[in-house]
């Protein structure tokens, strides 16, 4: 499964996904992309984006894309907090069906 981490992920969240393919935005060149563009770029070559961006299910119309949406809402967008969120992030990825969203939060 090929990952997208948006641009307000921390990379250095790739290194917690060994078992999937994952770039970030920044790896492509996508930085300051607006969000309708990098998902129409995204959906051709990635099965899911992974951001912290909580408005974006609501300012786009996800239905329309062929990419999963998982939204990472953790106590902070610090990667300490997001590494706990992994492992259901990881089962959203493989549950979500094309053009949905699933949200992912800190449950304290």
């Amino acid at each position: 499964m090929r990952l997208l981490l948006d641009e307000s992920v921390p990379r250095r969240l790739k290194r917690h996904l060994t078992t999937h393919d994952v770039d970030s935005v920044h790896d492509r060149n996508w930085d300051g992309l607006k969000n309708g563009a990098l998902l129409k770029a995204a959906e051709a070559e990635y099965d899911v984006l992974v951001t912290v961006d909580q408005k974006l299910p609501y300012q786009q119309h996800l239905p329309h894309f062929r990419i999963r949406v998982v939204v990472l809402a953790g106590i902070t967008n610090r990667l300490e907090d997001l590494v706990p969120l992994i492992p259901d992030l990881l089962r959203h990825c493989e549950a979500l069906q094309e053009g949905h969203v699933g949200i992912v939060s800190w449950r304290g």
